[in-house]
């Protein structure tokens, strides 16, 4: 299969990157001044060269062989204001990062047309959609295991890592965590995170080495999507403290990775029994890192967007376009 063109945004900088892992060639959204959505190769993420920024005003004099849209605004405007109409008619996959937050249950994608691949990144996010008529398939998450960095726990501390939790509020579990920080040692990192006593944001090359420090990573949050530097931290060997909720079930089991509970009182129990008891700590992080490594790596990752660009551009199959999966 050779290389694909493909054009993307800068959603998540941090899925981003580990997307292009895959052996294609992506084309990065700019606008001037960077703003959300259209940072480009932006940051101090180590881009491969085979991550392009593309000024969103020489999008429509570009070619490419795929269209991925990562967020609704992308979809539903961006798609006909930058793009032409030939390229609209390219493969087209969306890549559903969350949950629904009107209804958990009765809301409809956005996308809903056969002719675009709905990849979720959980089982859960997948189940809890209504899909409509939309092709859909699921694509867990995969990270890069980090070299030279291994699990030290020196600090007796837990690590929350969550941008912008004030603003987010609930969802996010900023009154949990508020309420642990009152009796158990705890730091927040992520943007905006000073706001709430936190560290402040920590640079996703050095965040490894920051993170294994700490003695747990503590996951506060109610309703979203497995978070990224959940699997990161325990590709490190962090054992993971959560409430058991969304697709965190499948991944944490309880007192052998980590602890999960739909009760916050329990976890702040289990947060003080680590901090007491680093052996603990380490021989859970140990089974976490070796569920991270079976589950989450950037091997199968690859392999599997590979299938996904494969499938949309009827390369190896019969027909052209997505089939439902």
């Amino acid at each position: 299969m050779c290389p694909l063109k493909i054009l993307t945004w800068n959603t998540h900088g941090s899925y981003l990157y580990y997307l292009s892992q895959a052996p294609h060639e992506f084309y990065v959204l700019s606008k001037p001044g960077r703003p959300a959505g259209y940072g480009g190769r932006c940051g101090p993420i180590p881009w491969g060269a085979n991550v392009h920024d593309l000024p969103a005003d020489r999008v429509r004099s570009q070619q490419f062989d795929c269209i991925v849209f990562q967020d609704d605004d992308q979809y539903e405007k961006d798609q006909y204001e930058l793009l032409s109409a030939t390229q609209r008619s390219l493969p087209r996959i969306y890549i559903e990062h969350d949950p629904p937050r009107e209804h958990p249950t009765d809301t409809i994608h956005p996308v809903d047309d056969p002719n675009v691949l709905l990849v979720h990144v959980t089982h859960f996010n997948k189940l809890m959609w209504d899909n409509g008529s939309t092709p859909t398939t699921v694509i867990e998450h995969g990270v890069r295991l980090p070299k030279g960095v291994a699990y030290g726990g020196e600090l007796a501390r837990g690590l929350s890592i969550i941008n912008n939790l004030r603003q987010r509020g609930r969802r996010l579990g900023a009154d949990i965590y508020t309420r642990a920080s009152e009796t158990v040692p705890l730091d927040l990192i992520g943007m905006d995170s000073s706001s709430m006593g936190g560290v402040g944001e920590i640079a996703h090359p050095d965040l490894p080495a920051f993170a294994a420090r700490y003695r747990f990573l503590f996951n506060p949050i109610r309703y979203t999507s497995l978070g990224l530097s959940v699997i990161e931290a325990m590709m490190i060997g962090l054992p993971v403290v959560a409430l058991a909720t969304t697709e965190m079930v499948t991944v944490i089991e309880n007192g052998e990775n980590g602890f999960i509970d739909t009760n916050a009182e329990a976890l702040n129990m289990y947060m003080q029994e680590l901090v007491r008891n680093p052996a603990l700590a380490r021989h859970l992080g140990a089974n976490a890192q070796r569920r991270a490594r079976e589950r989450f790596g950037i091997e199968r990752f690859a392999a599997d967007w590979n299938a996904a660009f494969r499938q949309v551009a009827g390369i190896g199959a019969p027909g052209h376009g997505p089939r439902p999966i």
